[in-house]
């Protein structure tokens, strides 16, 4: 078997834009006040009466080409357990040229440390032997999958396969582990 390449689905059919992820994900996390690692999505299309709404929950894509990675001149930014993108905080020196490269929009300088922050797919919940994520662990729809790409049991293997997914920005080139089940 391969290795560990973590990776999250979104079902955008169920999710319901009630936030308990975002609020979830502050608390895990210790976000600033007034920032978020992630956030609900809405979009509306068609024209009325034949209007459809796609409801996501997004967060940093763990892209495996990741620009963010690349661009960064301290080594702050870098992959980390199953190819997640995380930041080493005493290494970043809030430069923000990972923000300017990331076309996800999923970065911010926390103001309180002068640091980049981002979403980590709760790297350390997994070390620690939780399988989940805050945002999937509180998700009161069951929209959220998360685990390895690369272990076709897993939840997130089992449900690309059923589903039909898309995930953002593909033209990127990034190669993003976030989908979103149509």
């Amino acid at each position: 078997m391969s290795a560990v390449s973590y990776g999250m689905v979104v079902d955008t059919r169920t999710c319901v834009a009630c936030a308990a992820c975002v609020i979830a994900c502050k608390t895990e996390n210790d976000v600033a006040e007034g920032f978020s690692r992630d956030w609900i999505f809405t979009a509306t299309s068609g024209s009325f009466p034949n209007l459809a709404m796609e409801i996501r929950s997004e967060r940093c894509n763990h892209c495996e080409d990741a620009p963010c990675v690349s661009v960064c001149p301290t080594g702050a930014s870098h992959y980390g357990p199953g190819g997640t993108v995380q930041v080493t905080e005493s290494k970043c020196t809030g430069c923000k040229a990972c923000i300017a490269a990331c076309p996800y929009d999923a970065r911010f300088i926390d103001p309180r440390t002068g640091a980049i922050d981002k979403c980590t797919f709760c790297v350390h919940r997994v070390e620690n032997g939780t399988p989940t994520t805050a945002c999937q662990e509180v998700c009161p729809t069951k929209s959220i999958y998360f685990g390895d790409l690369n272990d076709p049991e897993s939840e997130v293997s089992r449900v690309l396969r059923v589903r039909e997914a898309y995930a953002l920005l593909p033209d990127a080139g990034t190669r993003p582990k976030h989908f979103f089940l149509k």
